[in-house]
């Protein structure tokens, strides 16, 4: 069997569903034409990635104002968040070119998701024509930042909270498969940063990484092993508007913690990652044949959403030639992105100059990868 290959799910939202999105938020537009532009724009970026030659496809998260707020927020600018939220919660992350992403903060109970990822999903699926497709979910240790750090919400102890938080990311999880994903990964972008210790941003410094990981297996616990081999992680130092918040922090703060996570596998940032051999090297010897039932599987990246520079599928497949000779096993390694390639809704995509532009680059790198691992399974004898 050939190398698989993964999107890990976004793509910059085109020029005019982000003048949509903030015209909505200015009140010049209606709910419906909002909605008119996402449902433009997700037929355009399943047609197109199914166009890329890649297994599965995605929507591209369209609808979704990010990967992390699509529960509970319609858009970035606030609308339609819930009136147990206030917008005055932490900072997710503060990226290297200066500009932040703040989550809101939980003020009262019972936690619960304004809108599934499935829900999406049901309204583009007819625009996949039988091509599968997969669904990203948001990790619920992203969620876990909308309480407060410190203290408790009234009537609302951070314990009951939690239970909650599991059984709707559960609940995401399932409704993702009822409704015909192939896959569902879920995004963990945070790993990283629970080792910056920003002092910009507490709770960075508050040693959350076991918290985290506990968290995410009590989901995964909810799934059988049969179930598990279809539910991966995502991680990176983040991605947006082609900045990162964390890739000065080192794998090793990361690894070997990433696979005590019982999922069936993961989407790993690489292609950027300065000293990837020895990234390669540390998941071969992390990455488990058995968790809990599940063999691991590494999808590493091999193309970079935050450069326009295309790779080309020899460079793919060598970066995945040098993970077998680097000790990943070849039944346990496949080929990603970096990155989701726009994980929130308004992203001008600087470095590419537009985000119309950024959608034709993605799509050339997502065929790109796909031909590299051809390349790569041909070589490796796969």
């Amino acid at each position: 069997m050939p190398l698989l290959t993964e999107v890990v799910g976004s793509l910059p939202r085109p020029a005019y569903l982000q003048a949509a999105y903030a015209d909505y938020d200015a009140g010049k537009i209606s709910k419906e034409d909002l909605v008119k532009a996402q449902d433009e724009a997700a037929e355009d970026s399943v047609t197109k990635m199914a166009a890329t030659g890649e297994t599965l496809v995605t929507d591209g998260e369209q609808r979704a104002s990010s990967f992390a707020t699509y529960p509970i927020i319609d858009t970035l600018g606030g609308a339609g968040l819930a009136s147990n939220l206030a917008a005055d919660g932490q900072y997710f992350a503060i990226f290297d070119d200066g500009h932040h992403r703040q989550l809101p903060r939980l003020t009262s109970g019972p936690f619960k998701y304004k809108t599934y990822a499935y829900e999406n999903l049901k309204k583009s699926m007819p625009y996949a024509k039988g091509h599968g497709m997969k669904q990203a979910v948001i990790a619920p240790n992203m969620l876990y930042l909308l309480y407060p750090l410190n203290g408790e919400v009234g009537g609302y102890p951070k314990q009951q909270f939690v239970e909650d938080l599991v059984a709707e990311c559960e609940k995401d999880i399932r409704g993702c498969f009822e409704a015909g994903a192939k896959r569902v990964s879920i995004d963990f972008t945070e790993g990283r940063l629970t080792a910056k210790n920003d002092p910009r941003n507490p709770w960075t410094g508050a040693d959350l990484l076991r918290t985290f990981v506990d968290l995410n297996n009590r989901v995964l616990a909810k799934f059988l092993p049969e179930e598990r081999v279809n539910i991966g992680i995502h991680t990176c130092p983040g991605g947006d508007c082609d900045s990162v918040h964390s890739g000065e922090v080192p794998y090793s703060n990361l690894l070997p913690s990433l696979f005590d996570m019982n999922a069936g596998y993961f989407l790993i940032q690489l292609a950027s990652e300065k000293d990837k051999s020895s990234v390669y090297t540390q998941i071969g010897k992390h990455i488990r044949r058995d968790a809990n039932g599940v063999k691991q599987v590494a999808f590493i990246g091999t193309t970079n959403p935050l450069n326009p520079d295309i790779e080309t599928p020899e460079m793919v497949a060598a970066d995945l030639e040098e993970a077998v000779k680097c000790g990943i096993p070849k039944d346990q390694l496949g080929a990603t992105d970096d990155c989701g390639f726009s994980p929130f809704s308004i992203d001008v995509k600087p470095k590419h100059g537009s985000p119309d532009f950024a959608r034709e680059i993605a799509m050339k790198k997502i065929a790109a990868r796909v031909q590299g691992a051809r390349m790569a399974s041909e070589k490796l004898g796969i």
